[in-house]
Formats: C-alpha cells, structure tokens, sequence
C-alpha cells in the first residue's frame, strides 16, 4: 500500500516549513510539533516523517527530546532526518523508539562510518538522497557535490538499509508539483523502494507519484499546513474509496 507521509519539521522547537531548503526562508506552523504530529495520526497517517532542521544545518541533533515526546504519544512508526552523524545519534535514536533514520551526509561524507551504521540498524537505515538537478546534496541542502544520485544509490544498495528517501531540494516547500521525470528515472534505477519527497502540491500530484514503479510512498508538508490537500480526501483516494 502507497503511504502519504506528513513532515513534521522541526527548527527551535516549532513545527516549519523551508521553502527550497533554505534556512532564511522559513514559515511556523505550530508552536508544539507533538500537536501536528498528533493532528495527522488523528486524520489517518500510517507513518510520520520528523526532521530536526536544527540538527541538519548544524551537524547534531538538537530536538531530541520533542521527538521523543512525539514517539511516545503515536501508537504509529516514525522516521527521522537531520543531523545524524555519529554511530551515538543512531543508538540514541534506536532506543527512544525511531522506525527508520534517513542518514545522507554521513554517507557522502563518509562511507566506513556508514556502514557502521547501517550494521548497527539493519533495515532501520533510509539513505537519503537530496538531489538538484540530478546531483548530491549534503549539509541540510547547504553543499552540492559532483556526485550524481543515481550512481550515489547504487553504491550503497547493496547494504541491508531499508530503501532511499529521494528528495528534488529545488522543488522542496514550493508548491510547484514534484519532478516526475528525475523521480521515475531515480527508481527505475534502483531495486530497492523509494519514498519521493518535494514539491507535492495536489492531490493529483499524490495519485501520479503512487503510480510510479518502485515509488512506494511520498512525503509532504506544506501542501498539507496550506491545506492545498485534504489528508483524508487523498487517503480515501489511494484506497480506491473514492
């Protein structure tokens, strides 16, 4: 079953929203992150996607503790992002309860301790692949690289992570609809399932993206806070209720 996954981003203690990644463009939305994570449980969510913006642009998780708070008040699977670059973070994170860490940075940056990490969770670790214009990003989209996403996926599939989170950070937090083309290039590519992120903005956008090959669920946030989606509407879409 195709999941709809909403962020819950978090930067100094509040839910946000980025738009394209960038730190100086940037929009509350809840003062508390546990009540938007509470908000979607309540509308049907499967799974919640939480990020520490914080953590991200800085290199260490900063918002540990909310999201510990979020875990505990979900009977749903949560996964995380941002900042987690030392084999600690990821023992910290397995036993407040995370589902799935999606580790990027670290992956490009470097490899052994990767894979350490994915030996310390196996089938926990999502490999993040942020993407522009068809290249690696890293550093909380700060940094762009020479490394082609692809060619950065399959070196690393063969390890027991879970899949990739592919994310078009030029379409992140716009509205703009995703990039359809570079997100079914990406997982006809792989063999391993593949969550798209970036630039949801319709229904129809949700419908398109599940009926991908190898795209076995999209995250989305500000279409959501904007209310350009009604989470429920889609869900019942993607049942065939509707």
């Amino acid at each position: 079953m195709f999941e709809l996954i909403p962020a819950v981003d978090i930067k100094g203690g509040k839910c946000v929203r980025l738009y394209k990644g960038r730190a100086d463009a940037i929009k509350e939305y809840f003062d508390n992150p546990v009540d938007a994570a509470m908000l979607w449980q309540d509308k049907g969510a499967t799974r919640l996607h939480v990020v520490d913006l914080d953590g991200a642009f800085n290199g260490v998780p900063a918002n540990i503790r909310i999201v510990e708070e979020i875990i505990k008040r979900l009977s749903i699977p949560v996964q995380f992002g941002g900042g987690v670059r030392t084999i600690d973070a990821v023992k910290a994170l397995k036993d407040i309860g995370i589902d799935r860490i999606i580790l990027g940075t670290v992956a490009v940056e470097n490899p052994e301790l990767f894979l350490e990490m994915v030996e310390s969770f196996p089938g926990g670790v999502v490999l993040g692949v942020d993407a522009k214009d068809g290249f690696m990003t890293t550093r909380g989209w700060v940094e762009k690289t020479d490394l082609k996403a692809v060619d950065f996926a399959k070196r690393y599939e063969s390890l027991s992570i879970w899949g990739f989170v592919y994310t078009d950070i030029s379409r992140d937090g716009t509205l703009e609809g995703p990039n359809f083309e570079e997100v079914s290039n990406f997982a006809k590519s792989v063999r391993k399932p593949v969550i798209a992120s970036g630039g949801i903005a319709t229904e129809d956008d949700v419908i398109r993206l599940s009926r991908i090959p190898n795209v076995v669920g999209a995250i989305t946030g500000k279409a959501l806070y904007e209310g350009a989606i009604d989470f429920e509407s889609v869900i019942k879409k993607l049942k065939g209720d509707l």
